[in-house]
C-alpha cells in the first residue's frame, strides 16, 4: 500500500519531513504525490501550523500510525495547478486546506456541508487512505494535491502565516460557537485553557460581542488574557473563592483543555440551560448527573468543522481582523517546536515557514 511513496533516497518530487517510527522524530523525506485529477487543485505550501495532533499521530498514540508519516493539517499556500473541472480556483490564488481532504460526498452530512462527520469517514489530510489507495501525507511538505471541494479561499490581504492555524484550531472553536449560538452579543462565555484553541475562542468571543472569562490553572496567564487577548475576566480555576463567586453566571463554556480536570465545578458556573462544549480531549469526562439535571444543563462535544463553515470562518476572521498569535519557525526547528508544544511553551501556535525553509 505504500509503494507509491518513493523512499527517502528516491526521486519523488515532493519534499517533506516525516516520522519513520514511534519516536515521532521528523526528518527530511522525498516522496511522490498522487497525480492531479480533473477536480484537483495542486497547492504550493507556504505555511503549515503545528497542531497537537502532530505530536500524537507520529508517536502512534492512536495506534494506527502508517510510516513514513508527513504530519501537518493547518495548510496555507498558493495554487500552482488546477484540474480541467476546477472552476472555483485559479493559479496564484491563496488557499487553505484543513484536517481532511476528501469524503464520500453522498451522505446526509456531506450534503449539509458537514463533511468532517461523513458517514463513511472523512479522508484525513495525513495518515489516512486516499481515494486512489495511496496514503495521505500532510503539510510539512513542499506541495499538496486535494479535491477542490476541500480547499478554502483565503481572503485577499489576509496573511498566509496567520491563516494556517485557522484551518484546525480556528474552525474547531468556531463551529461549536456557531452551533450553540455563542454569537449573541451581551451573553457570557467561559473559556477553559489558553492555548492554540483557547486564545482563538477568546478572540471569536470578543468579536461576537460576548463577555469573556478565561479559566486557567496558571496565574501567569492573567496579563496575557486580559491585555493581549482582550478577555473581560480571568479566573484561576483552582481558587475556590473565585470560582464560587461566578456561580450560575455564564451562558456558555468552551473547554479546550486536554489535561484531566474536574467538570462539576465548571457546570456549577453555568446559568439554567447553559452549555459546556468540549473541544479538548481529556482521558475521561466525569461529572455528577445532578450537575446536568438541576439546571437543565448540557455538555456537548465538537470536532473541527465542515467546508461551509470553514470558509465562513476564514471570511469572518478577515472581516473582523482576527489573527492568531503565532510564532513562525523554520522546518529545521520542527522537532524542538513539537517538544515545546508538549511543554505548552508557545504563544499560541507554531507556524512553519515551509516556503522559505524547506529546501
Amino acid at each position: 500500500m505504500s509503494s507509491e511513496n518513493t523512499g527517502a533516497n528516491g526521486n519523488g518530487d515532493c519534499l517533506g519531513w516525516a516520522a519513520t517510527d514511534e519516536s515521532g522524530i521528523l526528518s527530511p523525506y522525498k516522496f511522490s504525490r498522487r497525480s492531479l485529477q480533473n477536480d484537483d487543485v495542486s497547492v504550493k505550501i507556504t505555511h503549515c501550523g503545528i497542531c497537537y495532533a502532530d505530536v500524537l499521530f507520529p508517536r502512534n498514540k492512536h495506534g494506527n500510525a502508517k510510516y513514513p508519516m508527513v504530519p501537518g493539517h493547518e495548510i496555507a499556500g498558493i495554487v500552482q495547478e488546477v484540474g480541467s473541472n476546477v472552476h472555483g480556483f485559479k493559479v496564484g490564488d491563496h488557499v487553505g486546506i484543513g484536517t481532511y481532504v476528501n469524503s464520500c460526498r453522498n451522505c446526509d452530512y456531506c450534503g449539509d456541508g458537514l463533511e468532517v462527520f461523513c458517514e463513511k469517514g472523512a479522508v484525513f489530510t495525513y495518515n489516512n487512505v486516499d481515494v486512489d489507495g495511496t496514503i495521505t501525507q500532510g503539510g510539512f511538505s513542499s506541495y499538496i494535491i486535494a479535491h477542490q471541494g476541500y480547499c478554502f479561499r483565503i481572503p485577499d490581504g489576509y496573511p498566509l502565516a496567520s491563516a494556517a492555524p485557522l484551518l484546525c484550531a480556528g474552525i474547531t472553536v468556531y463551529t461549536p460557537m456557531i452551533r450553540h449560538k455563542m454569537n449573541q452579543p451581551g451573553k457570557s462565555l467561559g473559556v477553559i485553557g489558553l492555548g492554540g484553541l483557547g486564545h482563538l475562542a477568546v478572540k471569536f468571543g470578543k468579536a461576537f460581542g460576548l463577555n469573556v472569562t478565561v479559566f486557567s490553572t496558571s496565574t501567569s496567564k492573567k496579563e496575557e488574557a486580559l491585555t493581549l487577548l482582550g478577555a473581560d475576566n480571568f479566573v484561576v480555576s483552582s481558587d475556590l473563592e473565585q470560582m464560587t463567586a461566578l456561580a450560575k453566571s455564564l451562558d456558555f463554556i468552551i473547554d479546550t483543555a486536554s489535561g484531566d480536570h474536574p467538570f462539576d465545578p465548571y457546570m456549577s458556573l453555568l446559568k439554567t440551560a447553559g452549555v459546556l462544549v468540549l473541544v479538548g480531549a481529556p482521558s475521561e469526562v466525569k461529572l455528577s448527573p445532578l450537575s446536568l439535571i438541576r439546571g437543565m444543563k448540557s455538555i456537548s462535544g465538537s470536532g473541527t468543522g465542515g467546508t461551509k463553515q470553514t470558509q465562513e470562518m476564514l471570511d469572518f476572521c478577515a472581516a473582523h481582523k482576527i489573527y492568531p498569535n503565532i510564532e513562525i519557525v523554520p522546518i529545521q526547528y520542527v522537532n524542538e517546536a513539537l517538544e515545546r508544544l508538549i511543554k505548552k511553551d508557545v504563544k499560541y501556535r507554531f507556524v512553519i515557514d515551509v516556503e522559505s525553509s524547506l529546501k
